[in-house]
Order: structure tokens, then C-alpha cells, then sequence
């Protein structure tokens, strides 16, 4: 079993904390649809366990997963939380039914949820807090507003953000400090390349979400598959490991409610691609 450890996965500073450049994204211990609790509760548990144990050291989540579910279950799991360990959660989605997410950027929402997620979390202060998606009903300043005001009275420490593109990238860094970027962004699809690269060019980490989205690059015969059997692993492995060397402010935060999954995915950081490798994976996608 691959450790993941400051040398295998390499690190990235987000604010004034350094973590390693594979987390784990706790949507998927929650129930079927990201919806009430988790089938198999005891797995859960393990699974957040597990992920401690094996190195990782940034959870992220959000209020909207479950609603309040995987909060809760990170919480139980994990308080009081080991030294080290980055918990990042989101708010400015509402989850009105099963399957169903809409947007609230209202300055009186994002307060009420950050206060409801240091309550699930049982902390005085949220390590990262991220704004899930723009608004389009509110002004986007008065959503980012209302973040700085938590973060002076010290209910969050850093300011991520989530699904947004240049501009609003630009626009929030006007009136604070973002220490990190969640956008969709995987092997086949790299819609917010833009994004990503002006993550670089200002050192924030791009936490990319859906990580394994690969398509028929990673059916029978194709290149994921080819070049996991030449590394003796698996293609999901191969497009995490694809990740971790585009680029060093990419922190992959693949999620799985099974232990099993969990340990297969953290061998990705044993997985060495060489240049050809990288270079066909690039002409495939």
C-alpha cells in the first residue's frame, strides 16, 4: 500500500497550512443521490478513518451534501481532529429535495450556513470555507462581502472558491484574499484551463472536482487502460496520477464511500507516469 506523504504526492500551501496533494471529497458518504445518511454507516465512518490514517490531511465537503450529513459524519468520525488535518466545507447551495441543488450567494444565507457548518463540525473556526457557486440573483461583490465578514470575525480562516470562471476569479480577489479554486476539470474535460492557469500563475491550489471523468479514453483498449496495465494499476489511478503531474497547484480530492476504493485511489501517488505516457494522454483528450 502506497503511503500518501509529503515526498509521494508532493504539498501545496493553501493560506498558512500545508497539505498534501491528495485529499479527499466527502460527497459521496452520504446516502444514494448525495441524499440523508449513508447506506452503510459504520463504512462511512471507516472510510473518513481510513483516509487519516493512510496520509491524506484535507477533507473537503460541503453543508449541501446530505443536506448536513457529511459534515456531521466528519465530525464523528474525526473530533477532536488530528494536528495537521485541513477541513474545507462550502455553502451557497440549498438542496431542496433529492437530486435537486439551487444557488443562494444572500449575504444572511452564507452566514446562516457557515454558522450551521461550525456547529455540525464542532469548530470554532472554519479552516477553508468556499463559496459553492456564483449567484446570478445576487451581486457577486455582496456574496464575497459577506465572506470577508465572517472571516474578521474569525468564523473562517481562508476563502476558497467554487465553479467560477476568470472573471469572478478576478472580481473576488479584489476584496479578499483566495487561497484555493473547485472547479470540474479532469483529463477529458478542461473547460476552466484558463482558470487553472491563472491559479498558477497566483500559486492558489485548484482542487478539481469529478477527477475521474475519462470517457472512452478509459475503455478496452484505450490509452488509460494501456498504460494502467504497464504500471500494474487501474485507469482511475492513472487519471489521478495524469493530475498530479499537469500540475503542481492541482490537488485531486477524489471521494468514495468504500474503504477498498479509498486505498485504491490513494495508490495513485505510486504511479509515475513517464513524458511519452503524458504526452499520449494529452493527443488522446
Amino acid at each position: 500500500m502506497t503511503t500518501i506523504t509529503d515526498e509521494t504526492a508532493g504539498t501545496i500551501t493553501i493560506g498558512d497550512r500545508t497539505v498534501r496533494r491528495l485529499g479527499f471529497g466527502a460527497m459521496r458518504i452520504t446516502g444514494p443521490g448525495i441524499w440523508g445518511p449513508p447506506d452503510d454507516h459504520d463504512e462511512a465512518i471507516a472510510v473518513l478513518r481510513r483516509a487519516v490514517e493512510l496520509g491524506i490531511n484535507l477533507i473537503d465537503t460541503a453543508d449541501s451534501y446530505g443536506p448536513d450529513v457529511s459534515e456531521e459524519l466528519i465530525a464523528e468520525a474525526l473530533h477532536p481532529y488530528p494536528e495537521g488535518l485541513l477541513i474545507a466545507t462550502k455553502g451557497g447551495l440549498e438542496r431542496p429535495g433529492p437530486g435537486n441543488w439551487t444557488r443562494n450567494g444572500r449575504p444572511e444565507h452564507l452566514r446562516e450556513a457557515c454558522e450551521g457548518s461550525l456547529r455540525r463540525l464542532r469548530v470554532d473556526a472554519i479552516d477553508l470555507y468556499q463559496l459553492h457557486s456564483p449567484d446570478f440573483d445576487v451581486p457577486y461583490e455582496e456574496s464575497i462581502g459577506a465572506l470577508e465578514e465572517l472571516q474578521r470575525e474569525g468564523k473562517i480562516r481562508h476563502i476558497g472558491l467554487s465553479n467560477v470562471d476568470v472573471d469572478h476569479l478576478e472580481r473576488a480577489r479584489e476584496g479578499v484574499e483566495v487561497v484555493s479554486v473547485q472547479n470540474r476539470f479532469n483529463l477529458t474535460d478542461r473547460k476552466w484551463e484558463e482558470v487553472l492557469q491563472l491559479c498558477e500563475t497566483l500559486g492558489i491550489a485548484f482542487l478539481p472536482w469529478a477527477p475521474f471523468a475519462a470517457g472512452e479514453l478509459a475503455g478496452p483498449g484505450g490509452p488509460l487502460e494501456r498504460i494502467a496495465g504497464a504500471h500494474g494499476a487501474t485507469p482511475g489511478q492513472v487519471a489521478l496520477a495524469w493530475l498530479l503531474a499537469r500540475s503542481a497547484v492541482l490537488v485531486p480530492i477524489p471521494g468514495t464511500s468504500s474503504v477498498e476504493h479509498l486505498e485504491e485511489n490513494a495508490g495513485a501517488v505510486g504511479v509515475e507516469l513517464t513524458e511519452d505516457e503524458l504526452a499520449e494522454l494529452e493527443a488522446a483528450a
